[in-house]
């Protein structure tokens, strides 16, 4: 789709073209707050995005933007810009929905994921979008569900799949099935014919501090076991089952990752009689240009979770 559309003045009956480019920068700009905002969510630098704003307003031959010492702020003409932005940028979408062949789509999707996911079924995700979006350039941040949705509402990344939902009035979520939890010790480990004495002065191997599944792991071993459990978090999943494998701790972790490592007789799992409750994650992202990459994404990653979870579910009824 050509990124300009044919305006006529009334002055002169020119044609004069008026860039898409400007129009999503200057709804960035409006959305954000500012400039140097505008410049981190669009991946562009502070003076590409000042030379865009100040392009449109030349189109236009009016001011957009009032330039107060406390920031920027919408003239009676840049409001009224606004709304028409707006139509513009559904329209465009609804060009890449309905017109444009997706393997001749172009663009930039930055991706945040837990690292459950990335160890889960990221790797299919991306398959699948560069399969429909051949042209897509896909980075991807592994980090945990905090700074994701720090991310997202910061615009430094697109879409998010975290623990969820977000609540925000500007976050649409789709809800992925729930990730089974179990507890896993190391293979060497004496069998115990009481499995709550596995948790007994062992270390426990958790996900990071800051995050849903230790604060709830930390409340459950206060209650049923005592205040004097340690708790090892980490932020990588993958070293907590090479701790565990060590006999260095036990740990409780998604049920599906560990499931190699007991087929292979590295770890065990078992079951002292409570296991928190399943991580519940999210895609999200901001829905107010209502983005059909966006949507697009985030219906794939719902496929691929559920086809993921339906895998897990055949290969524990296989053990």
């Amino acid at each position: 789709m050509a990124a300009f559309l044919w305006v006529v003045t009334c002055d002169d009956a020119a044609m004069t073209r008026l860039n898409l480019e400007q129009l999503k920068t200057f709804l960035s700009v409006v959305r954000l707050g500012g400039v140097s905002k505008a410049a981190t969510g669009l991946n562009l630098t502070q003076p590409a995005v000042t030379a865009r704003i100040k392009a449109l307003e030349d189109t236009l031959a009016c001011a957009l933007f009032e330039r107060l010492p406390g920031g920027l702020r919408l003239t009676r003409r840049g409001e009224m810009m606004l709304a028409y932005a707006e139509q513009f940028e559904h329209l465009s979408e609804l060009v890449a929905k309905d017109i444009i062949d997706p393997s001749g789509l172009e663009g930039h999707l930055r991706l945040g994921v837990s690292e459950t996911i990335a160890q889960c079924w990221l790797p299919e995700l991306v398959t699948r979008l560069h399969g429909l979006f051949p042209r897509l350039r896909i980075e991807f941040n592994v980090d945990i569900s905090v700074s994701l949705r720090e991310d997202l509402l910061g615009r430094e990344i697109d879409l998010a799949i975290l623990l969820g939902p977000i609540s925000d009035y500007s976050v649409d979520n789709t809800a992925l099935p729930g990730v089974d939890l179990a507890w896993f010790t190391s293979a060497e480990t004496p069998v115990l014919e009481n499995h709550a004495d596995y948790l007994r002065g062992r270390p426990v191997l958790t996900y990071a501090r800051n995050t849903r599944p230790y604060r709830e792991l930390k409340e459950m071993l206060f209650a049923r076991v005592g205040p004097n459990v340690p708790l090892f978090p980490s932020s990588s999943l993958s070293a907590c089952f090479r701790l565990v494998e060590a006999n260095l701790g036990v740990a409780v972790l998604p049920r599906a990752l560990g499931r190699d490592l007991v087929k292979r007789g590295r770890i065990r799992s078992f079951d002292p009689g409570w296991t928190p409750s399943p991580l519940q994650f999210s895609v999200s992202y901001l829905g107010e240009s209502k983005s059909h990459l966006l949507q697009t994404a985030a219906r794939m990653a719902h496929d691929c979770a559920v086809e993921f979870q339906h895998a897990a579910a055949e290969g524990s009824a296989e053990a």
